[in-house]
């Protein structure tokens, strides 16, 4: 018999929605076509407004000339300058038949606007007049036209031989007052998205409020189906409570009395506590300081704290937070006032911006370095054939001939450089065919092995036999150790020890590391290293550690330095290993 009773009312008759949105349709829909022409008449009255403080302004600007005894080409600019500002789409000065005699658009200047409109009742009113025209190539455009009286009084300085001819050096006396009429064109482009979303959030809120009403009849007229509705909100209140605790950003609350009162798992993650830790202890001892600080200035009533804050963890890491903090009461005790606290990791969004600027200065300085290096190769090749030829002149002179020679080492030096901004900047075609990340370090450490040992540098090489073939371009790869290793080398003029080491750090990626125990990079330079032309040698391009970086990202890896002054670096290549083969 119960359950019967429970499918009965968990069953609503069609008649009672129908009912119910017949009576709520017609209301709803009355309310959101008056809020839509409410919105549409604001929106109106502050473009007109806009348009008339425009023309104020303009007025004020002439005025000023008029004081400073401006020219017609200063009227016109200032014009032109004022018609510039966003937002505005044109603006004209006609006298009371529509002839043009100042625009935005010079070459209009003489032709009729406005013949359309009483042009006579407006030049005698200083009434703000609109009208919308049609732009069938975009957004309609907003009209604001009035008198245009700059003075207070008729404008009798402002006269059409001021504007279609040069200016005198003295304006004639006696002129005849112009009535002048003055429109000013808005752009309606954003109105117009915005009445658009207007609409839209209004319809989308009218079906919100018609399903809330239906609903709240529903719930009226089935008030026994009680037990179902209770089970639904356990349901709803278990999803919301998984949610919680799921989604990825942290949270915490805390209690009237200062406790933290719950904290979910991405709270836990990111300051790396455990609930048993925080759950029931003071806030200013169990959360890092900053966030403690902030409970105190969170506003008491309507509104939320947002802030960026740089926030030390247990590890001993300082880690940057995007903090939203808000005052939490219970409807039931209102005397008692909770903290809320969400909060998120920017460390990885922060990484992401910092990688995109640093695209786009790649971008930009490989454009420029390819219009450079042309332009200087061409003058280097003349200097190198002119000390060729003096070097043969002169070769009775010693002198003349070592000055000679520094002169044609320097060209091929700059010829050098030349070549590696011109690859730089170049798009980089990548040729994958299998081959081994063994044999290439070998080769490397073979074409470099007489400069070590000159040097003192010991090599030493832990090359993993279980890392597979993979699709890379091996005369870039190879450029790549070369740079590394040669960077080593000149880190350690009295020696030291150089250490390449190859292994597959998982399934998907194979890392290779190059260290040395040389000089090291301070913390300022290393975060500089892959920028282009930046470099802490005095003889440096700075343009080798950029290639290399762009030669690993185009192959799909990744480029990191570790180093400590004093101590040596460590350059760690990390390569996607998904077409290795057997």
């Amino acid at each position: 018999m119960k359950s019967k009773e429970h499918r009965f009312w968990i069953a609503v008759p069609p008649w009672v929605i129908v009912g119910a949105v017949a009576v709520l349709m017609p209301l709803f829909i009355i309310m959101s076509l008056d809020s839509i022409n409410r919105q549409k008449a604001m929106a109106t009255q502050l473009l007109a407004e806009k348009g008339d403080a425009l023309i104020r302004s303009f007025e004020a600007g002439v005025r000023t000339g008029m004081g400073m005894q401006w020219t017609s080409f200063q009227l016109q600019k200032l014009l032109m300058e004022t018609a510039q500002q966003p937002g505005i789409d044109y603006l004209i000065v006609t006298d009371n038949k529509g002839t043009i005699l100042a625009d935005s658009d010079p070459s209009q200047i003489g032709e009729t606007y406005g013949t359309e409109l009483d042009l006579a009742g407006i030049s005698r009113s200083r009434q703000v007049r609109w009208r919308q025209i049609a732009n069938p190539d975009g957004a309609d455009t907003f009209e604001v036209h009035r008198r245009f009286e700059p003075s207070g009084e008729p404008f009798e300085g402002f006269r059409e031989d001021w504007l279609f001819a040069p200016p005198p050096e003295v304006p004639p006396k006696g002129a005849v007052p112009e009535e002048l009429i003055i429109f000013i064109g808005l752009d309606m482009t954003p109105l117009s998205a915005a009445r658009s979303e207007d609409k839209q959030r209004t319809l989308w809120m009218t079906l919100i409020f018609l399903m809330i009403g239906v609903s709240g009849i529903i719930s009226l007229l089935t008030a026994q189906g009680y037990r179902s509705m209770k089970i639904s909100m356990l349901r709803i209140k278990a999803l919301s409570d998984r949610l919680v605790e799921t989604m990825p950003i942290g949270l915490l609350v805390i209690d009237a009395a200062g406790k933290i009162s719950y904290i979910n798992r991405e709270a836990e993650m990111i300051l790396q506590v455990s609930p048993e830790l925080v759950l029931g202890k003071e806030a200013a001892g169990a959360i890092p300081q900053p966030l403690a600080d902030l409970i105190s200035l969170i506003p008491r009533k309507e509104g939320v704290l947002e802030k960026e804050l740089e926030c030390p963890i247990s590890t001993g890491q300082t880690i940057p937070l995007e903090v939203i903090a808000a005052t939490l009461r219970e409807e039931d005790r209102p005397t008692q006032e909770g903290r809320v606290i969400l909060f998120r990791d920017l460390t990885e969004m922060q990484h992401l911006k910092r990688e995109v600027a640093k695209s786009q200065r790649l971008a930009s300085l490989g454009s420029l370095a390819a219009g450079i290096a042309h332009e200087i190769r061409n003058p280097l090749s003349s200097i190198k054939g002119f000390a060729t030829y003096f070097r043969q002149r002169y070769r009775d002179n010693p002198e003349d001939v070592r000055t000679a020679e520094i002169m044609i080492q320097e060209v091929n030096r700059l010829n050098r450089v030349i070549g590696q901004l011109l690859e730089f900047a170049r798009p980089m075609n990548i040729n994958l065919q299998p081959a081994s990340l063994q044999a290439m370090i070998e080769q490397t450490v073979k074409m470099i092995e007489d400069q070590a040992a000159g040097q003192g540098v010991i090599i030493q090489t832990d090359l993993s036999p279980g890392v597979q073939d993979i699709e890379i371009d091996p005369d870039r790869m190879k450029q790549v150790l070369l740079n590394l290793c040669l960077n080593a080398l000149e880190a350690m003029e009295e020696g030291g020890s150089l250490s390449i080491r190859l292994v597959q750090s998982d399934e998907k990626t194979i890392r290779i590391d190059v260290a040395d125990t040389g000089t090291g990079i301070d913390k300022q330079d290393l975060a500089r290293v892959f920028d282009p032309y930046y470099t802490t040698k005095p003889s440096g391009t700075g343009l080798g550690l950029a290639i290399v970086h762009r030669i690993v990202e185009n192959h799909g890896g990744e480029v990191r330095l570790d180093s400590e002054p004093g101590r040596g670096t460590t350059a760690s290549i990390f390569l996607p290993c998904e077409g290795a083969t057997s």
